[in-house]
């Protein structure tokens, strides 16, 4: 039987859980980071915590008879990715990682991207007194030291200290629609947003309203996948691969032809 290890936590990985979820002669497990209270869960076999570095995940796959492995976590899970591509290279396990498309700035975008988030909370001070930051609960410490500032702080579970001095913390999960964010931005008197470039539709919204209010953007990039790892932007590119592989079935609806980009 063939076994797929998804790398989870994005709303990606659980649909392809789905997908892959009954097909005959594919047994699918999800590992989850376990860095969120109350994930959502995929159908399946879900594992919770780390492995232990790329070794430990080395010998997880050996020990279950993993024959694939799909890197479906979230585009700024670098570390993750990256234990996982050297596992990849110790067992010889095939490896892609599936990352939805990143944000690209429209008509009307104020859009200032930086490398870092240290990159953003320097250019912060120029731009505005009032700022949304939604970047999640990791890193906020880039922005501790900016006492002048004020920060609206959303994540999905309370970020743990050093923040920001004045901060107002927000704990909500997505999507979230644009007349909402709209509102928020409003009701705080927002002057700034800063954000990864995450993409996808859930969180998008926020984007949507900053450009109607004119708000600049500080836009987080994206770190590179690790080299010589093939990626595709969806579940289709990743099911096509899957069912090229030797001693997997065949999927119903996966004919076509295998586009993907591969890291140099």
């Amino acid at each position: 039987m063939a076994h797929v290890l998804v790398l989870g936590g994005t709303a990606e990985a659980r649909r392809l859980a789905g997908e892959l979820a009954g097909l005959p002669g594919v047994r699918t497990t999800t590992s989850l980071a376990g860095r969120v209270a109350r994930p959502r869960m995929p159908v399946g076999e879900v594992r919770i915590g780390g492995f232990g570095g790329a070794a430990g995940l080395a010998d997880w796959l050996g020990a279950q008879g993993v024959t694939a492995v799909v890197d479906a976590t979230h585009p700024f899970a670098g570390t993750i990715s990256a234990g996982a591509a050297e596992a990849a290279g110790l067992t010889g396990v095939p490896l892609i990682a599936l990352r939805r498309s990143g944000w690209t700035a429209g008509p009307g975008d104020r859009w200032l991207p930086v490398d870092s988030l240290a990159g953003a909370a320097a250019l912060l001070p120029s731009l505005g007194g009032r700022v949304f930051l939604s970047t999640g609960r990791l890193g906020l410490a880039a922005f501790a030291d900016l006492d002048e500032l004020w920060f609206l702080v959303r994540t999905v579970d309370r970020p743990r200290p050093p923040l920001p001095r004045q901060a107002e913390i927000l704990l909500e999960r997505g999507p979230f629609s644009v007349p909402d964010e709209r509102e928020l931005l409003l009701r705080h008197r927002i002057e700034v947003l800063v954000t990864k470039d995450s993409g996808g539709d859930a969180t998008a919204g926020k984007l949507v309203a900053a450009r109607e209010l004119g708000l600049p953007v500080v836009m987080v990039r994206r770190p590179p996948p690790p080299a010589g790892v093939t990626t595709v932007p969806d579940i289709a590119g990743v099911v096509r691969w899957l069912s090229g592989l030797p001693g997997f079935p065949g999927f119903p609806g996966s004919a076509g032809s295998f586009e993907a980009d591969k890291c140099p």
